[in-house]
Parts: C-alpha cells; sequence; structure tokens
C-alpha cells in the first residue's frame, strides 16, 4: 500500500510540473514559428515542444544544479528544433541566399575594413536594396538555432556560442571566455538598430512583434535587421574565431 501511494504521489508531482510549464512551450514554438514559413504549422511545433517537456520532468536531476525551468527550456527547443531540422522544411535556395549573404558581408568588410551598410552587401550580390531587404526576410527562418540553441550534436559548433549563464558550453572555461570577448566585439561594431532588436530579442525576450512596436518600425522590417544582424555575426565569429584556432 506504501509503494502504490508512493509511486502515485511521483505521478501526481510529474504531472503538476508538466502542466506547470506548458505555457514555457507555448512560449518557445510561438518564438520559433514567427520565423517560419506559412506551411508549418504552430500546433506541431508545440506538440514537439510538450515532448521536450516530459523528457525534461521525467530526466530531471536537481542534484546537477540547473534550475527545471532551464533544463526544459533546453530540452524543449532541442525537440522542436530537431523535428524541423528532420522536416527539411527551408528550400535548397533560401539556404543558398544565406551563404551567399554570409559571403558578401564578409568581401565586403574585407576590402572596406569596416561593417557593410546594406546598401553595400546589396552593390556586392549585384541586386537592388529592395531585393536584398526581400532576401533577408525570406531566409529569417534560417536562423533559428544560431544563436538561440546549441543541441547534444552541435555542441562544438562555434555559431551557437550563446550559452546559458548555468550551462557549460562550449566545454571548456577558455573557448567559452574568448568567444564571449569575440562576440562582444562583433555586437559593438554592428550597426545600432541591428545591435537594438538582437538585445531586445535575446535579453529581453520580446517578440519581434513587441519590437517592431518599441520601435515604431514595421515587423518586416525587424525580422530582416534581425536576420542581418545573425547573418552578420555568424560571418564574423566564423572568420575571426578560425584564425584565432
Amino acid at each position: 500500500m506504501y509503494t502504490y501511494q508512493t509511486e502515485e504521489n511521483v505521478g501526481a508531482e510529474r504531472e503538476r510540473l508538466i502542466l506547470e510549464h506548458l505555457p514555457q512551450v507555448r512560449l518557445i514554438a510561438r518564438r520559433i514559428y514567427e520565423r517560419l514559413p506559412e506551411n508549418v504549422s504552430l500546433d506541431d511545433l508545440i506538440s514537439t515542444g510538450v515532448i521536450g517537456l516530459i523528457a525534461a520532468v521525467d530526466h530531471f536531476d536537481p542534484a546537477q544544479g540547473v534550475q527545471l525551468k532551464t533544463y526544459a527550456e533546453h530540452k524543449i527547443r532541442g525537440a522542436i528544433l530537431d523535428s524541423l531540422r528532420e522536416m527539411d522544411w527551408a528550400p535548397k535556395n533560401k539556404r543558398r541566399r544565406a551563404k551567399q549573404i554570409e559571403a558578401a558581408i564578409k568581401t565586403v568588410e574585407q576590402r572596406l575594413g569596416r561593417t557593410p551598410g546594406e546598401e553595400e552587401i546589396a552593390a556586392e550580390l549585384k541586386i537592388s536594396l529592395e531585393e536584398y531587404q526581400q532576401w533577408l526576410f525570406e531566409v529569417r527562418g534560417l536562423t533559428i538555432g544560431s544563436l538561440e540553441f546549441a543541441s547534444e550534436d552541435q555542441e562544438g559548433s562555434r555559431l551557437n556560442f550563446i550559452p546559458d549563464s548555468e550551462e557549460k558550453l562550449p566545454s571548456t572555461t577558455l573557448e567559452r571566455a574568448e568567444l564571449e570577448r569575440l562576440l562582444a566585439q562583433a555586437i559593438e561594431q554592428m550597426p545600432k538598430m541591428e545591435r537594438t532588436v538582437l538585445s531586445l530579442y535575446y535579453h529581453e525576450e520580446a517578440t519581434l512583434r513587441e519590437i517592431a512596436e518599441i520601435t515604431q518600425m514595421h515587423l518586416s522590417r525587424i525580422a530582416q535587421l534581425k536576420a542581418q544582424g545573425i547573418l552578420r555575426l555568424r560571418t564574423y565569429m566564423e572568420r575571426r574565431w578560425s584564425a584565432q584556432r
């Protein structure tokens, strides 16, 4: 009787924790969904996120010194991002355009010795500024995971360089400190508005729509600035980190 009661209590606590953290699943799913094409279902992302939450609750170990909310976020994001990778939802032409933008940013920056503006990047791509901004809007979803999350199989990637404060990513303190220093340098060199958008999004956890309201800019423009900011950071980090290694 005692064993049965114990198992019942454990089951009730498990259900309580899952229900308590469901809003976290919806928040993370919505933040990812707003940068995806319309053919991706929000309900599917939430369902997948719930699976990640259940895994977090079942495998959580308080002895590791990490809060359940932090651990759950890692698992929820991981489940959703893994499902998107399996879907291969992004058309190849969009991936190609993202690489073209990164290459153009790198080329212009090396030639000018400074952070290039949108007009200069567009000129390097030999397209109009309007078309370039449309490219940015189209590739916005491809930046998912680049700065927000490092799954277990991506732990060594130098592009996943924003770790949770309670996690040890990258694996060594030295690499982490150096990556953070390079990231700070990259952010300092970014155009002010891109820096503001990324700060509001990552540090204040504002949605793109909220950022649009704060800055009094169109939602699509905020999406463009966020995509360009991330591509700019990736380009900077690729070059600086590779050179130091």
